[in-house]
């Protein structure tokens, strides 16, 4: 893996549960890794016994004055400052790229079709994938650029991310260039905040479907956002992303048999497209 790389682990009070680690050594990578955490996590002392030198921490008070939380609350129980942190970190490390992942990775895996039917084939060559990702970061001048998450392929063959292949979205996964740095905004969904918001101005924030991430189920998992989540809802999280874009957002109800409340995107008020030449008009 080039030199001039890393991936930061953003994590909080799970010193003992590092999955993506063990699962970024089962997929063959070779680069650097650090493990992002905040001076509020009662566990830091345990992290820097075990991953001594890796272990990168800073103070969410400090960052917080640098975004838009979209709220006047105290709970910092969120990702969105660690997301925001990893530039400074970048530049103290000498770097030009770099990789935001959560810590409950357990799978990356190819994906492609069978006769029909959306397969998986588990990556072994991670270093390669990463490689490429960056290389298209670069040809496309985006702002960043994600891995697809396995809830993208909800329907198989007929999932809108595999049939269009690149959406106009980034979660979870960042993929960044250290001299394009941009904010995520708002407490939490802050993914889905900063590429609307971002999307809406011409910006380029993409995800490309060949390659996907798995993690464990959310709030499932004790420690990071979880305790958030469970006292907030859904309904709270979603509302973040109105605030940020209202003319393209709103509340809706996501799932069949188990519904939930959850944000829905209406991507023709929300990203400029791309004009065919044949509706210019003649002078």
């Amino acid at each position: 893996m080039r030199d001039n790389f890393a991936i930061f682990i953003l994590t909080h009070g799970r010193p003992h549960k590092q999955y993506t680690i063990k699962t970024l050594k089962r997929c063959g990578y070779t680069g650097k890794y650090y493990l992002v955490i905040d001076t509020e996590d009662k566990d830091a002392n345990e992290y820097k016994k075990l991953y001594g030198d890796k272990v990168l921490q800073f103070d969410k008070r400090d960052i917080s004055k640098l975004f838009d939380t979209a709220d006047t609350f105290d709970d910092r129980r969120a990702i969105v400052y660690a997301r925001n942190v990893c530039w400074q970190f970048a530049k103290q490390l000498n770097l030009d790229y770099f990789l935001e992942l959560d810590d409950d990775y357990t799978e990356f895996r190819f994906r492609k079709e069978v006769n029909g039917v959306l397969t998986s084939i588990y990556c072994r060559h991670i270093d390669k994938v990463f490689e490429a990702m960056l290389d298209f970061l670069d040809e496309t001048k985006a702002l960043t650029v994600a891995l697809a998450q396995t809830g993208d392929f909800i329907g198989g063959t007929d999932s809108t991310v595999y049939k269009q292949q690149l959406a106009r979205k980034a979660m979870n996964s960042f993929f960044c260039r250290v001299d394009r740095p941009f904010n995520f905004f708002g407490r939490v969904n802050e993914d889905v905040n900063t590429y609307i918001l971002l999307g809406s101005k011409g910006k380029l924030l993409f995800t490309v479907a060949r390659c996907t991430l798995n993690q464990l189920n959310t709030q499932s998992n004790q420690g990071g956002m979880t305790e958030l989540y469970l006292d907030s809802g859904t309904y709270v999280k979603s509302f973040y992303s109105i605030i940020f874009n209202p003319s393209c957002v709103k509340i809706g109800m996501m799932g069949v048999s188990n519904k939930r409340i959850h944000h829905k995107i209406y991507w023709n008020y929300c990203t400029p497209k791309i004009i065919n030449e044949r509706y210019k008009k003649e002078k």
